[in-house]
């Protein structure tokens, strides 16, 4: 008869308890799970903006949309407003939806960039549903039967506890208290751990949800970090929560300043703010009172401080224990990937499961496609920094004249010179979302391709004018976005 492998996961919070949720869910039947945390040891909690690729996942693992945002006092979220990126007083918006319509010679910017050449086309906003509806506070989740494309807002801790209690009741076992010890067997694979009051744990396979500490990858194991600070500066936030004074946007918003930017994120009951920002270039006073001058609402909460080097592990699977979040590396929250990141990662622990026999090939593989997903996330944050015509301020300055890494270097020379993007190497940001921080940062094109001037000209004015119309019939058939919420998914402790 087989065995369960035992597996223990160090570390709660959203990495830890969704890590647990989503292997019992879809490997119970083959995995004994133990998760270790303690009271004592609070979370970052911050991670409250998402990106759309969490719905497919929890659809994956069964997670009730409905009731995960009433959970959590979610609101919608159809992409992120940037202010005073490109320069003082220029805004531009990222959103999640698609622009235009796609051909397979040429992408739809390029045709509005023919449009534009010959006098007519408007604003490249204007294509884009997901985009106008957020402009105009308004959400559906379908317009007819074309699903809209969007992510959550979300309360962090309330998320962590509401994937306990249905971890718990999946068959998880929790074990509270701190871990005081890690016992290594002679082949240097964790054997267990031992507790503050002498419990021991023992298992098959761990999984690292201990935050930045990485107690298991890192203090353990000796799991060296890349640090990647000499391309993103910062290296400290300060969150603070507000009493909500307007209906929830279905929008973050990344505001920047003159050495960071702050967030912005609409909940139910509240809204979550923040900043971030490099202690090179501003002191936590300075940082602190920034924020708290630019807030709107009564603040509910006293301002938290958070440190953290962005990077990565340079394996996040050694031996027998695998890193999930904040452990394997971090990347500023500027795109909302943080939890995608555990997400991902999960995926590819069920994917090479070390069922037994040798799993050096396995952890080969997730290191490697680890390594590139975050490589790929990282240029594009940086692309948002570096892309600027600020130099009102140190870290402005700094950023406008760093090296960069050789592949956005490529990246945003195709475009200038010739108008061209793709997709990234991980399937994470579109043409789209390339396009968009782009533009909207000021990097414009000298030239495009030719597919616009096949079409005679009124032919394309026409084809312009019919989506335009489409897509603002569409935004003015949809409810308000609070109103949305009210009839779908009110909080649970409202």
């Amino acid at each position: 008869m087989n065995t369960k492998t035992k597996v223990v996961v160090a570390g709660g919070g959203t990495a830890g308890w969704l890590t647990a949720f989503s292997l019992v869910t879809r490997l119970g039947k083959l995995l004994d799970i133990t998760l270790v945390e303690s009271d004592q040891i609070g979370t970052v909690g911050v991670g409250e903006a998402t990106i759309p690729t969490m719905r497919a996942f929890h659809s994956l693992i069964g997670i009730d949309e409905k009731e995960f945002m009433a959970a959590t006092q979610a609101t919608f979220k159809l992409g992120i407003q940037f202010d005073n990126w490109g320069h003082q007083g220029n805004s531009y918006f990222h959103s999640f939806g698609e622009i235009g319509q796609r051909s397979w010679m040429a992408e739809f910017h390029e045709f509005w960039l023919e449009a534009k050449a010959q006098g007519f086309g408007g604003s490249l906003d204007d294509y884009c549903l997901e985009l106008k509806a957020a402009q105009a506070n308004k959400f559906a989740t379908f317009i007819g039967k074309k699903p809209v494309n969007f992510a959550y807002h979300l309360n962090a801790t309330a998320y962590a506890a509401y994937l306990r209690k249905k971890s718990e009741k999946a068959g998880v076992k929790r074990v509270e208290g701190r871990i005081e010890q890690i016992q290594n067997d002679e082949a240097g694979n964790i054997s267990s751990l031992t507790l503050e009051g002498g419990e021991q744990v023992v298992g098959d396979v761990f999984i690292d949800c201990t935050g930045f500490r990485g107690l298991l990858i890192g203090d353990n194991l000796g799991v060296e970090y890349d640090d990647w600070s000499h391309w993103l500066a910062a290296d400290s936030a300060i969150a603070v929560q507000t009493k909500a004074v307007e209906a929830p946007r279905p929008y973050t918003r990344a505001i920047a300043h003159s050495a960071g930017w702050q967030w912005r994120i609409p909940l139910q009951n509240r809204v979550g703010n923040g900043i971030v920002y490099s202690s090179r270039f501003v002191s936590d006073d300075e940082a602190r009172d920034t924020l708290l001058a630019n807030l709107t609402g009564e603040t509910i909460t006293e301002p938290r401080q958070i440190r953290f080097k962005t990077g990565r592990r340079k394996k996040a699977w050694h031996k027998n224990c695998i890193a999930i979040g904040l452990s394997s590396g971090f990347l500023e929250p500027l795109e909302s990937t943080s939890i995608h990141l555990v997400t991902t990662a999960i995926l590819r622990l069920m994917k090479f499961f070390p069922f037994g026999g040798n799993t050096n090939l396995l952890a080969e593989q997730f290191n490697r496609e680890t390594q590139l997903e975050l490589e790929t996330i990282r240029d594009f944050i940086i692309l948002h920094y570096h892309l600027t015509q600020r130099d009102d301020s140190p870290f402005w300055k700094h950023y406008r004249t760093m090296d960069i890494p050789d592949s956005l270097v490529h990246r945003m020379a195709m475009f200038r010179e010739n108008g061209y993007a793709w997709p990234d190497d991980v399937a994470l940001f579109r043409v789209d979302s390339w396009v968009q921080v782009m533009m909207g940062q000021g990097l414009m094109p000298k030239q495009h391709h030719g597919a616009g001037r096949v079409l005679p000209v009124d032919g394309l004015k026409q084809q312009m004018m019919a989506l335009r119309k489409m897509i603002d019939n569409s935004v003015s058939q949809m409810p308000a976005h609070a109103d949305f919420i009210k009839s779908y998914c009110p909080a649970d402790n409202l």
